[in-house]
């Protein structure tokens, strides 16, 4: 049997991340849980944002690896992560920024089995 499916993206978001890759090259997602825009997922040029070993693997969007934090990914684990994209602002280091739209988290309980 399949593993579920722990984080997609809408085709906003899809979208989105094509005109960024367009701009920078690869990227990646890390969402941390912190103070600073901790619970919006952050987008940074692959490479640029240190991945330790309290950041957990979730997949991929938009060929994209997503991260989280461990002790945020704790809280989370239990939820299919939808990343979308609505207007305003988001983290100021979030490279979708000057774009007048920021990444969103969104989420749903998987079924228990």
């Amino acid at each position: 049997m399949n593993a579920a499916v722990k984080v997609l993206a809408t085709d906003a978001a899809l979208k989105l991340i094509e005109r960024l890759q367009a701009k920078y090259g690869k990227l990646m997602f890390h969402q941390s849980g912190g103070c600073c825009d901790g619970s919006s997922p952050m987008c940074y040029p692959q490479g640029e944002f240190l991945i330790g070993d309290q950041d957990v693997l979730l997949g991929e969007i938009g060929e994209c690896p997503f991260y989280m934090g461990k002790a945020q990914y704790e809280y989370w684990k239990h939820t299919q992560l939808i990343i979308d994209v609505v207007e305003g602002r988001g983290g100021m280091f979030s490279l979708e920024g000057p774009e007048g739209v920021r990444f969103l988290t969104r989420s749903r309980l998987f079924p228990d089995s």
